[in-house]
């Protein structure tokens, strides 16, 4: 009872503090990533901070998946080296009486886990996209401001107003600059109004002003004076995008009908269940895992880890790439990772029961493994 307590306390601190760590890590790349994005106009600087944390919500599963896994080491590995296993073995108890303790632990956060796969996952993919879908639909007309210069959202149009009446749509001292097919054209007049026409479309129509056209140093350079000059704005219908395979409900990704995507979302679901899976299937792998041996050093457990955690999440990501392509069904695909998993599991676990055996009679029955 003692140790079980001890393990259990031991896991829960080293599980917080390796999930922040990761968290850190996670959203710090995030920010890079996303603040590029606002600077090269592709998302609104303001949403940036909304992005991070749908983001980061959404890749929680994964983070909790790697932490579960990398504490169970990390605390085994400390006792091997603390001498606290061999405690635990002079007590008369094994290997196999860690995997108990282990999963009353790990089994709460594999629930949460598959939770946070099931439906947090999609539902930060489809708001991160809606948001990023609404600035790129926005009008041109929409982040016109009084006293600000604007970009459109393909920058190939600058807008100054001075004075903006919105009630009225009357617009005085206005600047506009257009760049096309590598021509500057650029129009400034002291009055002008927003005109709305049939389809929605919307225009700035310029009163009495002027227009520069092409670069002053070149000969095709002109200046055109104009009673009314009307330019177009993009009124675009901010529609809501139809859903990816990542950003769909599960009941969505059960019922889809549609012949072409039907396999995609069988590969969505396919990894959305395989995630809490891979976090039992690491958390049994970890128990035998940790073993230290003193000539290969400390940190050899860690190095063998990681590599145990790419094989294993790339053969689910290769296995959900046969299901979208239809190369294998999902009902197929959905088990042999995971049974090959607990196979490995278990292949380690009776190995470390009782080492001075050879290795094949170690995978026999106890009865027959004796003689």
């Amino acid at each position: 009872m003692i140790f079980n307590q001890a393990l259990r306390r031991e896991l829960n601190f080293t599980t917080g503090g390796v999930f922040l760590v990761l968290v850190t890590i996670m959203v710090t790349t995030l920010v890079i990533r996303i603040l590029g994005y606002a600077a090269n106009g592709a998302v609104n600087p303001e949403d940036a901070l909304v992005l991070i944390s749908l983001a980061t919500l959404g890749y929680l599963a994964v983070l909790l998946t790697v932490s579960l896994f990398v504490a169970t080491l990390i605390v085994l590995v400390r006792w091997y080296k603390d001498s606290e296993m061999i405690v635990w073995f002079a007590s008369g108890l094994s290997i196999t009486n860690l995997i108990r303790p282990i999963l009353q632990f790990a089994t709460p956060l594999i629930i949460i886990i598959a939770l946070l796969a099931l439906f947090v996952w999609p539902w930060a993919n489809r708001e991160s996209t809606l948001i990023s879908q609404r600035f790129q639909q926005r009008d041109d007309v929409s982040m016109v401001s009084a006293g600000q210069f604007r970009e459109s959202a393909k920058a190939e149009r600058v807008f100054f107003i001075e004075e903006l009446d919105i009630d009225k749509s009357e617009v005085k001292n206005i600047f506009v600059a257009d760049s096309k097919n590598g021509k500057l054209s650029v129009a400034v007049s002291s009055t002008g109004y927003i005109k709305n026409s049939e389809g929605g479309e919307k225009s700035i129509v310029l009163h009495n002003g002027r227009r520069y056209e092409g670069q002053p140093t070149q000969p095709d350079f002109r200046i055109l004076e104009f009673n009314e000059y009307s330019t177009k704005l993009r009124s675009k219908e901010a529609l809501a995008p139809a859903p990816r395979d990542r950003e769909k409900t599960v009941h969505e990704l059960l019922n889809e009908s549609n012949p072409d995507t039907i396999n995609p979302n069988r590969a969505e679901l396919l990894w959305r269940i395989g995630l809490p899976l891979m976090a039992l299937g690491l958390v049994l792998i970890a128990i035998p895992l940790a073993y230290v041996n003193p000539r290969l050093g400390n940190y050899t457990a860690m190095f063998y880890a990681v590599l145990i955690y790419l094989i294993y999440s790339n053969l689910l990501n290769l296995t959900q790439n046969f299901v979208a392509k239809g190369k294998v069904s999902m009902l197929i695909g959905v088990w042999p990772i995971h049974l090959l998993a607990l196979l490995i599991a278990i292949v380690l676990i009776r190995n470390r029961v009782n080492p001075s055996l050879k290795w094949w009679r170690r995978q026999l029955p106890a009865k027959f493994s004796s003689k």
